[in-house]
This record gives C-alpha cells, sequence and structure tokens, in this order.
C-alpha cells in the first residue's frame, strides 16, 4: 500500500499544531497583507468623498513630486546616514562596553554596571522627549542655564539644524547601547575557557586573546545583528525623531526621515497621495536593499545568509 505523503496528510498528522499557527496568520493577513490594498492611494489625489477606488487616478504624479520638490532626496540620504552611524557606531560601542565587562573580574560590579546600562532601553521617547526639552531650552533648559551662569552665550538648539546631526545619535546610543551589550556580552560568556587558557600557556596576552579569540567567536552575531538591522534601514527611528524634534520646521533639514515625512503628510496636510507614495518608496526600496545585502552576504559566508 503506498505511502501517504503530501500537505493533507502533514496536516493531519500535526492538526493541533497547524490549529495554533492560525493566530498568527490572522494577525499578518489582518496587519501586513490586507492593508496592502492602501498602495493604491500612492497613484491617486485622494478625495476623501470619493473614497479608495473612486479617487481621480494620477498615475506617478505624487512621486513625480517627491522626486521634483527634492524631499525625496532628502528624507532618504537623512534616512540611511542616521541608520548608517546608529549600525556603526553602535556595534562598535556595544562590542567595547561587552569585552570590558567581559574581562573585569569582578562579578558584582559586573552585574551592576550591565543594570545600570540597560536601564535606559525602558525609558520611553516621550520621556526622552521631556528630557532633552528641558535640557536645551533655550530660556529655561539646564545647559543654557549654566552657560548663561558662567557668562557664556546660551545655545540655540532647537533652531541650529546642523547639532542634531549629533544630538539624535548621542540620545540613540544612550537607549541603545546597553541593549546590544547584554547580548554581545552573552554570546562571549558562551566562549569555552579553554580558549584562553590555551591562550595564556602559549604566551598571549590580553589584547591578542580579543583579537584571535573574543573578537572571532562573536562575529556570527555580529553579522546577525548588522544584517537585521540593514534589514530595516530604510525605516527610521520615527519615535525618535518625533520625540525629539517633533513639527520644528527650522529642523526638518537634517533631521526630516522618511517616516515622519509620511506622518505630517497623513496626519497635518491630510495628503494621503502623498504619503502613501513616500511609504511605498520607502517599502520597495528597503526590500531591494535586503535582497541585495542578502545576496552579497550569501556568496561571501552562506552559513550567515538570512535566507
Amino acid at each position: 500500500m503506498p505511502k501517504k505523503d503530501g500537505f493533507s496528510a502533514e496536516l493531519k498528522k500535526n492538526k493541533i499544531l497547524f490549529l495554533m499557527l492560525v493566530p498568527t496568520i490572522a494577525f499578518f493577513l489582518i496587519n501586513n497583507y490586507v492593508p496592502m490594498v492602501g498602495i493604491y492611494y500612492a497613484f491617486t489625489k485622494f478625495d476623501i468623498q470619493a473614497g479608495l477606488f473612486g479617487s481621480p487616478f494620477v498615475g506617478l504624479d505624487n512621486f513625480k513630486f517627491l522626486y521634483q520638490s527634492n524631499i525625496l532626496w532628502n528624507i532618504t540620504k537623512n534616512t540611511i546616514l542616521y541608520n548608517l552611524v546608529f549600525i556603526a557606531v553602535g556595534n562598535l560601542l556595544q562590542i567595547f562596553i561587552a569585552v570590558l565587562l567581559y574581562k573585569l573580574s569582578g562579578n558584582v560590579f559586573r552585574k551592576v554596571t550591565q543594570t545600570l546600562m540597560f536601564m535606559p532601553y525602558f525609558v520611553s521617547y516621550v520621556i526622552l522627549g521631556v528630557l532633552v526639552y528641558n535640557l536645551f531650552n533655550y530660556e529655561l533648559g539646564f545647559i543654557n542655564t549654566l552657560l548663561k551662569s558662567l557668562h557664556i552665550q546660551p545655545l540655540d538648539v532647537f533652531n541650529s539644524p546642523q547639532l542634531w546631526p549629533v544630538l539624535i545619535p548621542v540620545f540613540y546610543m544612550w537607549k541603545w547601547v546597553g541593549y546590544g551589550t547584554v547580548i554581545y556580552l552573552a554570546t562571549m560568556l558562551g566562549i569555552s575557557s579553554e580558549y584562553y587558557e590555551a591562550a595564556e600557556i602559549d604566551g598571549a596576552n590580553i589584547f591578542q586573546q580579543i583579537r584571535y579569540i573574543t573578537l572571532p567567536q562573536i562575529k556570527p552575531t555580529f553579522i546577525i545583528l548588522v544584517l537585521f538591522a540593514l534589514g530595516s534601514i530604510m525605516k527610521g527611528q520615527f519615535e525618535l525623531f518625533y520625540q525629539l524634534v517633533g513639527s520644528n520646521g527650522n529642523l526638518y533639514i537634517t533631521t526630516d526621515i522618511i517616516d515622519t515625512y509620511v506622518y505630517r503628510s497623513l496626519m497635518f496636510d491630510f495628503d494621503i497621495g502623498i504619503g502613501a507614495a513616500g511609504g511605498l518608496y520607502q517599502s520597495v526600496f528597503g526590500f531591494i536593499l535586503i535582497i541585495t545585502v542578502n545576496f552579497l552576504v550569501k556568496r561571501r559566508n552562506p552559513e550567515y545568509a538570512l535566507f
């Protein structure tokens, strides 16, 4: 008698497991796939009375507006450059701090430091925005009050767009470095002590041990984290930028990213066509970037590729 196989046999054999998948499938269908119908907004001049399919079809006019007004270039540049800084500087800081903590002999100090560094991760972006405002407010901010007491000209931070390419990464690192450090530290704690014992017998100093043992051992973790980060490089940290900058048009030249522009288009300008065009551009560009990066990684190190 021939052996039954195929999807129907697998479904009958593991029906409970497939039943457990139903909520997940439903979640992604409702939240990720059904809303994709809204892509059509990007090719229309939305009319609230006519609705989605009754609005005038304008083809690529919304994309043309974004391109010709130079908005597309500015928000794309800001989104990519900020994310590259977050990825590069963030991972380097996380590895550096994780190595320092790993080499500390005092377990109590290590745990206390690790806990204190991890705490900013739980601070909401709303609270962070309040802290930044109270630090840099021109009239009553802590830093400007201190500068005035020292008879130094106060800084008009919220009217100085050139300062924010430094300030935003600083606050991002403050919030996220501890989280990444814990991941790298957990990887390092899993390295066998026999490697280091053998290296000490061979006369390797601490820097040589870090270079030839620690760093190669955390390489897979580093590559996976970078790949995940690159996968969302076109998706800016909306909460961070919106809470720190808000609707301050003076800072848009250096702080406006795709997410904040789409949000303003929908919430303030109520231009759904332009907002949908920006969101579609973000998704397509990000998809191409993910495929390209994964392809390059797969050619060099297939075991580290995402798919």
